[in-house]
Parts: C-alpha cells; structure tokens; sequence
C-alpha cells in the first residue's frame, strides 16, 4: 500500500509519456469531462490520486469499469476540488544554493555553508556545511548529505515503532517520488520518501507508523487506522499538516 498525502488537472499535461499498463480514459463529473489514465495491477482496492499528471486511478486486475467509474463519482467532489487546487498551484520555487542558506529540518532550520575541499558534506549543530571541488554542483552534495541522514533516522524510528505495533521491522529503502511519501510491500519492505527530512518529527513518526500499519492492514479500513491511532493518536490532525507542509517542501 501507498501514501498518497500530496495532492495526487482535468488534463494529462501534454508530452507527458504513459506509464506501462496505463489506459488513457474520460468520465463526466457534474458539467466536466476529466481524462484520467486506469492502471491495472496486482492490488485489492482502488486507488484514486491527482498530481501534476492529472487524476490516476489504480485498480485490481479483475475489477470492472462500472465499478471503477462508480467509486470515481463517489468521490467526485474531491477529484474536482483538487484538480482544480493543481490547476492554481504555484510552482515551487526552486533554490539556489549559496553561503547561508537556510533549509527546513527535522522542525527547525538547517544553516547551509560552502567551502573549497573534498566533495563530502561536515554536519555541525544546526549547520551543514557542503565542501566541493571547483566545478561540483552543490545540490548533489547536499542531497547525499540529505539522504545518509534521512536513511539513519527513519530507521531508528521504525525500530521504534515498529516494537509499538507489534510488528517485525522490514527492510528500509528510500525514494524520491513527487507524489508519495511512503509505501508499503509485504515482500520488499518499506519505502519512505528522503524529503520527509525537511519536515517535524511528529509528521515523519507519522508516516512510519501509518507504513508499517500496512504490513498488518494492506488497506485502510477501520481496523487499519485504528492500529495507525496506537502508534500515532494525532493522526488525522499530522496527515492535515502534512498536506499543508508539502506545498513549502524546498526544491533546488
């Protein structure tokens, strides 16, 4: 199962390739026809998410159209509403990396410092400090620095809570997908997004514990959020800030 915690535009944006498998369709919804693209696979519910790409439903290999469809109207108002939240989406800003830049981490900021050296990123209290061979972009240091410490600490709370729901911690990989923070393979393991490092420690724990809900719950039933209530009681007010926070996350 995935965590789809971004908004997921009535339109495919042209020139963008479909996925394997993907099938470019149309339903009405209200006065609006909205293209979507239908991907079958081995999953058992169906899956609704919008992005940059436009709506994108996932479904069992055997499940109908009429059904897809109905589960599409069912949930009409929200595909609307935030197709139309992409449509007037500013795009992110996109940094330059410089001497004193400061970058949201772990709840608070982090002091970014260039230098002359070996290509290797020194951590120091509340500073990252990038050393570059001349020519050497910067973001691609400070994106390894990013991911080595991400990795470590996602694994250190996954240990965590892992023991709180009484499940055997999986295997950790980390991904950079544009829109999904998380997902879950009872036969790979967890992957959680490294840009979750930007954010507070409440939402991180959050999507770990709804992750590793997953690998006793591959759905989200009740029993699936209830068991997310135990390791994480604020769930539902971390998945709104989540939101929220995914609008500000830096890019470079």
């Amino acid at each position: 199962m995935a965590l789809d915690t971004q908004p997921q535009l009535d339109l495919p944006l042209p020139g963008v390739a479909l996925a394997a498998g993907e099938e470019p369709r149309r339903i009405t919804l209200g006065d609006r026809i909205v293209p979507y693209l239908l991907r079958r696979g081995a999953r058992r519910t169906i899956g609704l998410s919008i992005d940059h790409r436009g709506l994108r439903v996932g479904a069992p290999r055997r499940t109908s159209l009429s059904e897809v469809e109905a589960l599409i109207h069912r949930h009409g108002d929200w595909v609307v509403a935030k197709l139309d939240e992409w449509r007037t989406r500013r795009r992110p800003e996109i940094l330059q990396i410089k001497d004193g830049l400061r970058i949201p981490f772990l709840g608070g900021e982090l002091d970014i410092r260039l230098a002359v050296g070996a290509n290797k990123a020194i951590w120091g209290t509340g500073t990252l400090t990038l050393c570059m061979k001349p020519g050497v972009a910067p973001g691609v240091v400070l994106e390894k620095a990013l991911r080595a410490r991400a990795r470590e600490y996602f694994d250190t709370r996954m240990q965590v809570f892992a023991g709180v729901l009484g499940v055997a911690p999986p295997p950790l990989a980390l991904s950079s997908a544009r829109t999904r923070w998380g997902s879950c393979s009872s036969r790979s393991g967890i992957r959680l997004n490294w840009r979750l490092i930007h954010f507070p420690e409440a939402i991180i724990d959050y999507v770990v514990v709804h992750e590793l809900a997953h690998l006793r719950h591959m759905n989200h039933s009740a029993r699936f959020w209830s068991l997310v209530e135990v390791g994480c009681p604020d769930y539902r007010a971390a998945r709104v800030e989540l939101q929220r926070l995914a609008a500000h996350i830096p890019h470079w």
